[in-house]
């Protein structure tokens, strides 16, 4: 009968909290059943568990708060997020910049799509890429935890090879401002032609790009120091900073 009696209050409880947080308790589950399955599937866990470290200990709605606890987190924890360093040179490239249309390849945990979005003027908007839905799905979830909008931003979940394309036939976007690459390194340089190809990245455009040091880099470093179209401007923290120079850089159309 006793145990009836603390049974029937204790399950309340537990059905309380169980709905109170549920979207943690979900983000938990997927990252402890999603990280077993092999190296793709070992990323996806990384990034879980950092989606639900970060949803259940940062302050919703303030976008330092989601930044801080995504730092403290890789403080003692393998992280995908390009770290506090190399998020401050994105910082000051965003502020210095002011691009009306932003476009981020390579969505990961979304801390660097936040970054971006706290220094972007109020009418810009970005664009970011992830071609893993599960990935995607904890990416946005960040953003929209830390209090932006779709409205701010759209994410776009494809391939970079298959997103760049649609951008102007599908999606209105004539050029784009700032192009962060933080994805494949061997698909900089296509996509780069791509951007090109499309006509999106002219005169006064710029390139942030991560991982430049990855010997997948390197057929797109040699195209970015050869072309006179384009100009190192700076590097930080195997980062690197190129402006689109004057000349052509138009596409066919």
């Amino acid at each position: 009968m006793w145990q009836s009696t603390v049974s029937l209050p204790l399950l309340s409880v537990l059905v309380l909290v169980a709905v109170r947080y549920w979207h943690h308790l979900g983000g938990f589950c997927r990252s402890v059943f999603s990280g077993g399955a092999g190296k793709g599937s070992g990323r996806r866990g990384a990034v879980q568990l950092t989606h639900s470290f970060v949803l259940m200990n940062s302050t919703h709605g303030q976008p330092d708060s989601v930044l801080q606890t995504f730092d403290l987190y890789a403080q003692t924890q393998p992280s995908l997020s390009i770290g506090k360093e190399k998020g401050e040179f994105v910082d000051c490239v965003v502020h210095r910049v002011a691009p009306t249309c932003a476009l981020e390849l390579g969505t990961h945990c979304g801390y660097t799509a936040i970054r971006i979005l706290r220094r972007l003027p109020s009418s810009a908007k970005l664009y970011t890429v992830e071609q893993d839905p599960a990935t995607a799905e904890a990416g946005e979830e960040m953003i929209l935890v830390a209090g932006f909008k779709h409205s701010q931003f759209q994410m776009l979940i494809s391939p970079s090879s298959a997103a760049i394309p649609r951008m102007r036939a599908e999606l209105g976007v004539r050029a784009v401002g700032l192009v962060l690459m933080d994805h494949d390194v061997e698909q900089y340089l296509p996509d780069l032609q791509a951007l090109e190809q499309e006509g999106l990245v002219s005169t006064g455009s710029v390139l942030l790009v991560n991982n430049t040091h990855a010997q997948g880099a390197r057929d797109f470093l040699r195209y970015i120091h050869s072309n006179p179209r384009y100009s190192v401007h700076s590097q930080r923290h195997g980062m690197l900073e190129v402006q689109c120079q004057q000349g052509s850089i138009d596409g066919t159309r």
